[in-house]
């Protein structure tokens, strides 16, 4: 497809696609003779777990006639909570839709998922009708076999760990699960609100993502919008992690994001996660970081 063809769709401050600012470049894109194809939505994004608004762009993917492809890797799980699943609110009416259980539903990697939603869609475009492969004349329906409904052919039977898992937890069971890790993040969160040291680098995340900076007493009173203190405090969380690495307690994730300089990304996806681990991570960041 190439680069070249990509457009960026403009974000809000929470990271989300702006459907009026889509609807924008769809018109100038059929104004200037080209053909839009079809729009990539995320739910749940890498840093900040945001979800883009499926509903209303589902509406004018609708009304141009476009391919709606939902990135679900990481959010998807939440539609299995009763609470949470609110945040996929027209999943539905997306055309195909990519899920990995292994992350948030916490199956063993590799375990990812490519859905569309219409019957038949991956076998003409897969099926390469081998003989010597796949006979149409065996004693069993052959819609079970899958080689002809992927690019890939042979592969492990990565459902099977899924169907295991969900065999044994039950919906009720993932649900409990998830809502757990959400009830985790947010104790994060909340305490992050209460520690002196900690600043938070996103307000109110829609996912179990909690991006924060440790600030050493030592750059506190530098005025925090100043290229010095931008600059010093990026190299905090890179410092603080190199320490728990080698003292061999915690690693935990950081990154830059646009004009922020580097933040802890704490994603809370574990289910042995619990209350105690929170604490120790908040504690161990603070003890490597005070000087």
């Amino acid at each position: 497809m190439g680069l070249n063809h990509v457009k960026n769709v403009p974000v809000d401050e929470r990271g989300k696609m702006i459907p009026e600012k889509l609807e924008t470049m769809i018109i100038e894109t059929l104004a200037a003779k080209q053909v839009p194809l079809m729009v990539l939505l995320t739910a749940g994004t890498t840093v900040l777990g945001a979800f883009d608004p499926i509903e209303p762009i589902a509406e004018i993917c609708s009304k141009y006639n476009l391919w709606l492809h939902v990135d679900a890797a990481w959010g998807g799980g939440a539609l299995l909570s009763k609470k949470h699943r609110h945040l996929m609110k027209g999943i539905d009416k997306a055309d195909s839709v990519t899920w990995n259980p292994h992350k948030l539903m916490g199956a063993l990697l590799q375990s990812s998922a490519f859905l569309v939603k219409r019957k038949g869609l991956l076998l003409d475009c897969n099926e390469m009708n081998a003989t010597y492969l796949f006979q149409q004349d065996k004693h069993y329906d052959i819609y079970y076999d899958t080689g002809d409904k992927t690019i890939q052919c042979g592969r492990h039977v990565d459902a099977f760990k899924v169907w295991l898992m969900w065999r044994a937890k039950g919906d009720i069971g993932f649900e409990k699960q998830i809502d757990r890790l959400f009830d985790l993040a947010n104790l994060l969160y909340d305490q992050l609100k209460l520690r002196q040291d900690f600043q938070i680098a996103f307000y109110n995340p829609e996912m179990t993502n909690i991006c924060f900076w440790y600030v050493p007493k030592s750059i506190q009173s530098m005025d925090n919008n100043s290229d010095d203190y931008k600059q010093k405090l990026h190299q905090v969380a890179p410092k603080i992690k190199e320490k728990m690495m080698n003292t061999g307690t915690l690693m935990v994730g950081y990154q830059p994001l646009d004009d922020k300089p580097n933040f802890f990304r704490a994603i809370i996806s574990n289910a042995a996660t619990n209350e105690q681990d929170i604490f120790f991570m908040l504690d161990e960041i603070e003890k490597f970081g005070k000087d």
